[in-house]
């Protein structure tokens, strides 16, 4: 099967690394080498008590990795502490079961290079179950304009260091109880955005303010380390109104500051106090006021829509133009009362209300440990106006602010070292993605995408979906965006594209494919060439690692005007390996090796898509849960989360399509009614596979479920994995997807196809100090030698701060020299030399 693809396209020594091309990157070095930025991590150790002992779980970092055998990865072999005592040296894994461990026992790990312990973790205690609760503060309950009363509920997740210590912050969204899709009408509550440390301590909450509505579709909050500082920044959509409410000590508000709103906004009079949620009788005032200016509108001035509305709503002519106000409302209460109803039951526009169709609209970066905001600047691109111009109106289901509100946003290494920010708007009729790069003090536009919209004879009577956009560049984008998007090397040059579903950017904001296929016999148009169109779910990894490169795989709801209602596509030029002609909404599609017999992922889709191999041999009719995937299992096949709640209660649960049911996770609720995914998914402590973190019922803390299966199989963090780490931050986004990484992982994976980290992380001086601090602290560096080796990576940060690469290399060499020979009457223990020269050497390494 054949696709047309429309747009086709585009330890090292220290003068080692003074003659190469410097791994670390600031705003004023643009030509930095190709190794990608990632955070600082320590060592992540868990601990936690169940019927047969106390197991135990690190990371083994990227920089430890120095190649592969057969069975894992080559890197530190670690020996296991408890109680003060060496119980155990574990080189095949990063977890062990201590069988005689207690629960009042005192466990940490020491890496060891060479024989050497370089590098001793915290000291932990178990925790008494194999989860973890996260305290939560839930904010108070509300009522809307209409007097309805609601509630809160934590909903998505995501992860970020904020304050440089190497752990992992958590950030939660508040979502009330009268959250809307964005088809649905009504008045929904404040959404509240909130940091936590691991041991509950509130940081900071961002109140968005009553010009965000609530819905998976309006808020999508991206947690990274966008400058390089060594700490995750918070990045979001917000408006007149949103403010950051800061906590003292003790857990009471200690300031509430609104964001800094542009000067031409205020000099137009908006304001924090303004409220821009529609009740019916301003959606009314709005319709007249529009049906006022008709004749002015460009679309109509242009000749493109009819002149009069009669024309367009079908009836005819009555009245002059421009309208009287009273022809006006006469035609708004036509609308209202007997054209929408006539074209569906389902259309009452007396009734619409909670909607924010005007106002400013921001993007603003916050200070991920304050919240302090650093910059805000205006949405790009602005609504333009309800979704009139989107086709909210044009079809059967009149639904303003339906189209025009359709939000994504993402993380990408673009270049293939720094990270940008991508925020999106429209998928249908119009598709929009922009770009930005932060540099600590201001967004830089990268690039922006822009399929213009979909033309429209009649924007009351009309089928825009699947109509070319007007851009002559990206035009066939349109309809072909889902619900998320992805960011992934698809073309193998070290950068990353922006999977936009069905369609696919390159790095440089260029046009690399949009795929269309051949409509079959039985569809709505047999023999022409159609988009596959837009879908709910889309997976992009090494899928069949039989054949090169990565594939994506997506369902598709087009039913009879779509080509396929699921596809395997080459990820590298969108071309369709295998799909099928179903003509129903397939509305649900997962992949994952739930069967390890079977080479590569499986694939599978609801409504008749069936099981499917890499290949496309199709397995049966029975499928898997399609909500949302989780790495598991010791033996790194793939489980299913199930547990959507809807109208009843489901508890969550994990499972294994041989196995059967692994975890039943009491008194905890999945979120976003059927699409039943936890809050988060992902490596975010212990070895490579992944933490299931879901709200409890009541919401009072997340609780963090860790997989206790020993396993023998040794990987790094799949947090050092560049494609996995921007798809953790990318998950929360409207229809939660999984998180992928850039190499196939599964139950037959070829160790000699997982790539050797290339990365640097900006943190990593920060940590080597605090190394040095703990070392002059109990005694093995004294002296004169303190002083000199502080003020020698005292040096280095200000040397990479500045951007300067190479002086950054030499005052690491000199703090190396310093290690082995220490100034006057200095002295530097053995343990210490080792350690603080091992984590040096590793920087220079990343340096060079």
């Amino acid at each position: 099967m054949t696709a047309l693809l429309v747009g086709t396209g585009g330890a090292a020594a220290a003068d080692t690394a003074r003659d190469s091309e410097s791994a670390f990157r600031s705003a004023d070095k643009p030509d930095a080498t190709e190794a990608a930025q990632l955070e600082h991590l320590d060592r992540g150790l868990v601990a936690a008590a169940t019927d047969e002992g106390v197991f135990l779980s690190w990371r083994l970092l990227g920089s430890e990795v120095t190649g592969h055998t057969g069975q894992g990865m080559v890197g530190a072999d670690f020996h296991v502490y408890r109680d003060g005592e060496r119980i155990a040296t574990v080189a095949d894994s990063t977890n062990y079961l201590d069988q005689d461990g207690a629960p009042d026992s005192d466990y940490w790990v020491a890496a060891v290079i060479d024989g050497h312990e370089v590098d001793v973790s915290a000291r932990i205690a178990p925790w008494s179950d194999t989860y973890y609760d996260i305290p939560l503060q839930k904010p108070a309950d509300g009522v809307t304009p209409a007097g309805e009363e609601y509630t809160y509920s934590a909903n998505d997740m995501s992860v970020g260091d904020v304050d440089g210590d190497g752990q992992y912050e958590y950030v939660v969204k508040w979502d009330p109880s009268n959250s809307k899709d964005v088809s649905q009408v009504g008045y929904t509550g404040n959404v509240y955005i909130d940091t936590y440390e691991l041991d509950g301590s509130l940081r900071h909450r961002i109140d968005l303010g009553v010009n965000v509505r609530a819905g998976a579709h309006y808020t999508q909050f991206l947690v990274y380390d966008f400058d390089g500082d060594g700490r995750s920044e918070l990045m979001f959509k917000t408006a007149p109104g949103t403010k950051v409410i800061s906590y003292d000590e003790d857990g009471n508000v200690a300031s509430e500051e609104c964001i800094t709103m542009p000067k031409k906004d205020l000099k137009a009079g908006y304001s924090h106090d303004d409220d821009y949620r529609m009740s019916a009788d301003d959606f009314y005032e709005f319709t007249v006021d529009r049906f006022m200016g008709w004749h002015e509108h460009p679309e109509v001035v242009a000749g493109n829509w009819p002149g009069t509305l009669e024309e367009a709503f079908g009836i005819e002519p009555r009245y002059d133009y421009p309208l009287s106000r009273d022809d006006a409302e006469a035609l708004a209460d036509y609308l209202m009362d007997e054209y929408a109803p006539s074209r569906s039951g389902r259309n009452d526009l007396r009734n619409f209300e909670g909607f924010i169709l005007t106002g400013p609209e921001y993007l603003t970066v916050f200070d991920g440990a304050t919240g302090e905001e650093l910059e805000t600047i205006d949405y790009k691109p602005a609504r333009g106006d309800d979704g009139l111009l989107w086709g909210d109106y044009a079809m059967s289901r009149i639904e303003p602010g339906n189209r025009v509100d359709r939000f994504l946003s993402g993380v990408a290494y673009l270049d293939g070292q720094q990270p940008s920010a991508v925020f999106a708007r429209g998928y249908y009729t119009r598709t929009t993605i922009v770009a930005y790069d932060w540099d600590g003090k201001h967004l830089k536009e990268q690039w922006y995408v822009d399929s213009g919209h979909a033309p429209m004879s009649n924007p009351f009577n009309d089928g825009p979906h699947g109509v070319d956009g007007t851009d002559p560049e990206f035009g066939t984008i349109t309809t072909q965006g889902f619900h998320s998007l992805s960011a992934a090397d698809v073309d193998d040059d070290g950068k990353q594209e922006i999977v936009y579903g069905a369609a696919t950017i390159d790095d440089d904001g260029s046009l690399l494919y949009s795929s269309f296929d051949l409509m079959p016999e039985g569809s709505a148009d047999p023999g022409s060439m159609a988009r596959l169109g837009h879908g709910d779910a889309m997976h992009v990894t090494d899928i069949d690692p039989n054949r090169p490169g990565t594939e994506i795989f997506t369902v598709h709801e087009g039913g009879a005007w779509a080509p396929l209602g699921y596809a395997m596509r080459d990820a590298a030029t969108g071309e369709v390996l295998f799909g099928e002609f179903i003509p129903s909404d397939v509305g649900r599609g997962m992949v994952g090796d739930i069967l390890p017999g079977e080479p590569g992922f499986e694939a599978w889709g609801s409504h008749g898509a069936g099981l499917h191999t890499a290949d496309g041999d199709r397995l049966g009719d029975q499928i898997p849960g399609t909500n949302q995937s989780i790495r598991w299992a010791a033996d790194m096949t793939t489980q299913i989360v199930h547990g959507a709640t809807t109208d009843t209660y489901e508890t969550p649960t994990v499972r294994d399509w041989e196995r059967g049911t692994l975890l039943t996770a009491e008194g905890t609720t999945t979120n976003n009614w059927s699409k039943g995914n936890p809050s988060l998914v992902a490596d975010v402590f212990g070895d490579w596979r992944e933490e299931m973190l879901l709200p409890l019922v009541d919401s009072s803390a997340i609780r963090v479920y860790l997989s206790t299966e020993v396993t023998d199989r040794k990987l790094y963090t799949l947090m050092h994995d560049p494609q996995y780490r921007a798809e953790v931050a990318r998950q929360q986004t409207t229809y939660n997807q999984p998180s992928y990484t850039s190499f196939y992982l599964g139950s037959d994976i070829d160790w000699a196809d997982v790539p050797l980290p290339d990365y640097w992380t900006p943190g990593g001086i920060g940590a080597l100090s605090e190394r040095l601090d703990a070392y002059v602290d109990n005694g093995d560096v004294a002296g004169p030698a303190s002083r000199y080796l502080a003020n020698r990576l005292g040096q280095a940060q200000r040397h990479l701060d500045l951007g300067d690469d190479d002086l950054t290399a030499r005052a690491l060499g000199r703090f190396l020299d310093g290690l082995q020979d220490p100034r006057g009457t200095g002295t530097v223990s053995e343990a210490a030399r080792v350690s603080l020269g091992y984590h040096a050497e590793t920087l220079i390494s990343m340096l060079s």
